[in-house]
């Protein structure tokens, strides 16, 4: 089981997840961040401090957003397992899903 974050997250980017992150698992692609499935320890100190609310359990990702899951457990197929997030800085892709939304939360 692990943490998903969803699409308030994509083209925004906020980052206080990232602070609030204990073992350095929320990596940042090109459009929005993602965490990694294996490195995160389940701890949900990243789902109460994001400002617009992309964060869920993964049981808990609504309906219409069930496709973040695949995208941040794949995001890391070709990365594999880095160890920490913070070494990475951006990373200049993105899963294929997001790479073809239109621009998203152009709004804020």
């Amino acid at each position: 089981m692990t943490y998903v974050i969803s699409q308030p997250c994509v083209d925004l980017k906020d980052r206080a997840c990232v602070d609030e992150c204990p073992v350095d698992c929320i990596y940042e692609g090109k459009r929005m961040l993602y965490i990694h499935p294996d490195e995160c320890v389940d701890c949900g100190a990243c789902e109460p401090v994001c400002p617009v609310e992309a964060i869920f359990y993964e049981d808990d990702v609504p309906e219409e957003w069930k496709g973040y899951y695949d995208a941040n457990v794949h995001f890391f197929d070709d990365l594999g397992s880095p160890g920490g997030a913070a070494k990475m800085g951006e990373i200049d892709n993105d899963h294929e899903f997001v790479a073809a939304l239109p621009p998203q939360n152009t709004e804020h």
